[in-house]
């Protein structure tokens, strides 16, 4: 019986140590991946969301003058 527990032992040990190294070898694609989609991404000419929020805040900005510089025009000219 002390052998079988022995090889039990010996088995649970493998599996544990196997499970170990798949975790390793999953935190090694996952990061070259997310280095490799990083590169992919530097490469392409693509704004961040700051950027975006920063130019759509500028376009609503000059459109509301716009509106305003119309109506102040369309004030003057009926005069």
């Amino acid at each position: 019986m002390q052998t079988r527990s022995k090889i039990f032992d010996d088995i649970s040990h493998l599996m544990t140590n196997a499970m170990g190294v798949a975790q390793g070898a999953r935190d090694e694609a996952e990061t070259a991946m997310k280095s490799m989609l990083d590169r992919w991404l530097a490469d392409r000419d693509l704004v961040t969301r700051e950027e975006f929020d920063a130019v759509r805040a500028m376009a609503q900005k000059a459109r509301e003058e716009n509106a305003a510089l119309e109506a102040r025009i369309a004030a003057l000219e009926s005069k």
